[in-house]
């Protein structure tokens, strides 16, 4: 199981809150805040919610 680095780079201004809630859950809130998550399919399915507000890039 790889892991993953998750960046804001879009605010949350102005979103649904669904997207602000999923932002909140994967621990960021601030743009170019980073965390690092393992790569399982719950993490994916909530980037894959919030994609236009983030980047993924794998972490070795």
């Amino acid at each position: 199981m790889g892991k993953i680095k998750i960046t804001q780079i879009k605010s949350t201004i102005n979103r649904k809150e669904p997207q602000k809630r999923t932002i909140k859950a994967l621990g960021l809130g601030k743009i170019r805040k980073s965390v690092v998550h393992n790569d399982t399919p719950q993490i994916r399915g909530m980037i894959d919610a919030v994609k236009h507000l983030i980047t993924v890039e794998e972490v070795e």
